[in-house]
């Protein structure tokens, strides 16, 4: 079944964000129905730089590679702005797809962009957003390959400016709408209310968007919930706690600390079929 197939009236797909291969590793085994490489921990992890603009498309499309050959659940990929104009666009697409994406997402920031929930984010022009959308269309092999079209005209502009966008972006051809960051659950159920498109929800834990339960959000009428910030907020916390004891107790014997099975670490990383091969191949 195809992630289109997936988007259905009545249902909520819930998607992680994974931004490295060990998180990619570890929820792609879980049985999601799809994942969603974070541009914001996707910078952080790769850079150790903020999500404003400063990573190019070349690292970025690496990156998609690199998660969509080393699962097997269907990677949604956030792509910026595009990376520049209507050709950066069109080859941005064309990457993305051949790099084994299942959808993309594009925004209608000005460039260089800032992560949705951070202030003193400006858009576009209207009709700009809707040619990228058009030649993002044009530019893909497959209509299975999914075009997700997001504003940030909320923050600064009000959620009317924010929904006329969406509504422009959907007359254009896009496979699923993305208002960012609505500030109370009477916007998210407007959003919902306003378009026969899926709608993504994106729920980023102290954010400017209230963080609802599964049944909130697809009673709302969400189809897509991705969750971005939950994996690297867990990740820094975790190694945060870590390093600490370390730091205090000078080894991690005695320390208390809750780690993750180094036999397990070797079966995710696949060790075991580097195992077998030697044995086979071995002289």
């Amino acid at each position: 079944m195809s992630l289109r197939d997936l988007l259905a009236p009545g249902k909520l797909l819930v998607a992680p964000g994974v931004f490295d291969m060990i998180s990619a590793r570890v929820a792609d085994r879980m049985g999601f129905s799809a994942l969603y490489m974070t541009g914001y921990g996707t910078v952080a992890s790769s850079l150790g730089l903020p999500d404003a603009g400063l990573a190019s498309y070349t690292e970025m499309v690496t990156r998609v590679g690199t998660i969509a050959g080393g699962t097997k659940t269907p990677l949604i990929a956030d792509a910026d702005t595009g990376f520049g104009g209507l050709l950066n666009v069109d080859r941005t697409v064309r990457g993305y797809e051949a790099a084994g994406a299942a959808a993309i997402q594009i925004e209608d920031q000005v460039f260089p962009k800032k992560c949705g929930h951070t202030p003193g984010r400006e858009v576009v022009p209207l009709e700009d957003m809707v040619k990228k959308i058009r030649v993002a269309r044009e530019a893909r092999a497959s209509s299975e390959f999914l075009i997700i079209a997001r504003t940030d005209a909320r923050t600064t502009h009000g959620i009317d400016e924010a929904l006329r966008r969406a509504d422009a972006f959907a007359k254009a051809g896009a496979d699923v709408l993305f208002v960012e960051s609505p500030e109370s659950e009477e916007e998210m159920a407007k959003i919902c209310r306003s378009f026969d498109l899926p709608c993504l929800a994106n729920m980023v834990e102290g954010g400017r968007t209230p963080v609802l339960t599964f049944e909130e959000l697809r009673e709302i009428g969400f189809r897509l919930a991705i969750f971005p910030s939950a994996g690297f907020l867990a990740t820094a916390q975790a190694l945060t706690k870590v390093y600490s004891a370390l730091r205090e107790h000078g080894s991690s014997k005695g320390a208390g600390l809750d780690l993750f099975p180094f036999a397990e670490m070797n079966k995710l990383m696949g060790f075991e079929r580097v195992w077998a091969f030697d044995a086979e191949h071995a002289d």
